[in-house]
This record gives C-alpha cells, sequence and structure tokens, in this order.
C-alpha cells in the first residue's frame, strides 16, 4: 500500500526543485539521489501533490520527457527560459538532458 511521504521528505523534495535553475532541469531519480533517497516515485508523488508552488516544469521523466498531461504547458516554460529541447519528427518533444541537466 502506497503512502505519502513524510513532510520532511516532501520540504527536501520542494527544497532542491526550488534550487534548480531557470533553463535547467533534474529527472525525478537525480531530485532523489540529492536528498539521499532512491526514491523517484516518491518524488513525483511529492510534486503532484505540492508541487504548484515551485518550478515543477523543471522535474522531468528520466527520459526528459515533462509530467503527463503538462506538455504543453511547460513548453511555454521551457522556451521562456531557452531550455534546451530535442524534437522528434511527429512534433513531439523532450527536453535535451544532456545538455540541460543540472546537478546541485
Amino acid at each position: 500500500m502506497a503512502t505519502l511521504p513524510g513532510e520532511d521528505f516532501a520540504s527536501r523534495v520542494l527544497d532542491v526543485v526550488a534550487s534548480i535553475p531557470a533553463g535547467t532541469v533534474m529527472a525525478y531519480g537525480d531530485v532523489a539521489a540529492a536528498i539521499g533517497s532512491r526514491a523517484p516515485r516518491a518524488v513525483g508523488h511529492v510534486m503532484a501533490h505540492y508541487g504548484a508552488d515551485v518550478a515543477w516544469w523543471r522535474v522531468v521523466r528520466a527520459s526528459g520527457h515533462p509530467a503527463v498531461g503538462h506538455e504543453q504547458r511547460a513548453l511555454e516554460y521551457y522556451r521562456a527560459e531557452s531550455t534546451p529541447l530535442a524534437w522528434a519528427r511527429d512534433g513531439t518533444y523532450r527536453v535535451d538532458l544532456s545538455s540541460a541537466r543540472w546537478r546541485p
């Protein structure tokens, strides 16, 4: 049975996300590693429930794709911040992690 991460875990996740510079991103696993965790899904859970007040678009899936259902809104932020993107022939995109990944 899944449980919500504790407040301390959530606040540490949100602190890391708040520190990601504009134009860069971290994968969920990167955020987990930054706080000494091996739980990227728990990071996703925190972001889904508490991430609205931080730069949520700067946390992406390991593939470089933004959160499901938020692709268009995230794209607006990526363009405004000049985040490096990679485009597919079908018009979909992902963040170019080789250029945009940030490590605190």
